[in-house]
């Protein structure tokens, strides 16, 4: 973590760990600290967590049925994101802050699941379960980590509108989380990512993100990782790095080209917004951005999602995910390349795109518009 964030690090009254993440005087030299005392009583976090891998696509698939009972949508006065303040003690026990971290409450990997040795089908000695299933099935807790990463004290705030420094305050924070979850023992992946808009699925409103650290290799990376792996072994080059140089190269979807960094919409995008953000260097992940490359993109990613909400006439916020997608830790890192994925399941301004049987059944996308006409588009509602 650079000198210009200083952490202060607690336990909330349930045990989970939060830790403050100050770019502001005068906590950041230390003159002043944050309020560490979490004043609640709090039962502890009953989380079990279970994976299975279906036999039909070798995918992983979690079950995590206590947060059928999360916090869905409370009233603004209600915000457990907010500071706490007289009469009201939230997720975060200062009565404001810069930016938050901390474990979540009804997390879908990890809390009273250790991370797995070794793979069990769950079966009994004459092989099969308790229902009688054949034994098809592998089974293991499911280990990891979930956290959420409180942008900023200001409810009503958007990542968009946050200032310059608070942005990169935000990289950093996930590049240090990103480093300190890699090192979990067990941990295959970590994923940074924003859900913004009821329409996403968002449970809260005040502006956040979260971190998965999976203790599996999730399928979509699976499938960037098979590919990234045939085409080296095929041409020598990484696939990731050929795909950006081309969009630069042709330019017709390229929508911002920096110093460092290029956004560009993918010549195959499936969603009706679509942008990807690629480091021009070959890094594997948030840990390994320099300061000039950080510094860019607290510029870059705010930028480009002030033009997804400016993308329809008449919609103030558009519902979004900016998903961070990177390299694997230990096997296959090597065919892993950071870059981030900016989307959106508005495809008109009183519309959304819904996926139906083709998308949802076969995974066959059918786009309603094209990746020019995105670009386009993105490029004209710039700042």
């Amino acid at each position: 973590m650079a000198a210009r964030v200083r952490q202060t690090v607690t336990r909330l009254a349930d045990g989970r760990e939060l830790i403050y993440f100050d770019d502001t005087e005068p906590f950041v030299s230390g003159a002043a600290t944050r309020e560490t005392r979490d004043r609640r009583v709090l039962p502890a976090v009953a989380a079990t967590s279970e994976l299975r891998r279906d036999p039909l696509t070798g995918e992983w698939v979690t079950f995590a049925a206590h947060r059928m009972d999360r916090t869905f949508l409370p009233a603004v006065a209600e915000c457990p994101l907010c500071p706490s303040r007289p009469g009201t003690a939230t997720e975060i026990p200062a009565d404001d802050y810069d930016v938050v971290v901390f474990e979540n409450r009804f997390p879908a990997l990890g809390a009273d699941s250790e991370l797995p040795g070794t793979e069990s089908s769950g079966a009994d000695a004459d092989g099969t379960d308790a229902d009688g299933a054949d034994r098809l099935w592998s089974r293991r807790p499911a280990g990891g980590r979930c956290e959420v990463v409180a942008f900023t004290a200001d409810h009503d705030a958007t990542f968009a509108g946050l200032d310059a420094e608070r942005a990169r305050t935000v990289v950093d924070v996930l590049a240090a989380r990103t480093a300190t979850l890699s090192a979990l023992p067990g941990v295959r992946q970590v994923f940074c990512f924003e859900n913004r808009g009821a329409e996403i699925g968002v449970t809260l409103q005040h502006p956040h993100g979260q971190i998965y650290a999976y203790p599996f290799l999730p399928a979509r990376t699976a499938t960037l990782v098979a590919r990234a792996r045939e085409h080296r072994a095929r041409t020598g080059r990484s696939l990731q790095r050929d795909v950006l140089d081309a969009e630069r190269r042709v330019g017709t979807r390229v929508v911002w080209s920096g110093t460092a960094w290029t956004a560009y919409v993918p010549a195959a995008a499936r969603w009706p917004i679509e942008v990807h953000l690629a480091p021009h260097r070959d890094v594997p992940d948030l840990t390994a951005l320099d300061e000039t490359e950080r510094d860019e993109l607290a510029v870059l990613l705010r930028d480009m999602l002030g033009r997804v909400d400016r993308f329809f006439d008449g919609v103030d916020r558009v519902p979004y995910i900016a998903a961070w997608h990177q390299a694997p830790i230990g096997d296959d890192r090597e065919h892993g390349r950071l870059f981030c994925q900016i989307f959106s399941v508005r495809r008109a301004a009183d519309k959304l795109k819904y996926l139906a049987g083709s998308e949802s059944a076969m995974g066959a996308w059918i786009s309603d518009t094209t990746p020019e006409r995105i670009a386009a588009r993105l490029r004209e509602v710039g700042t």
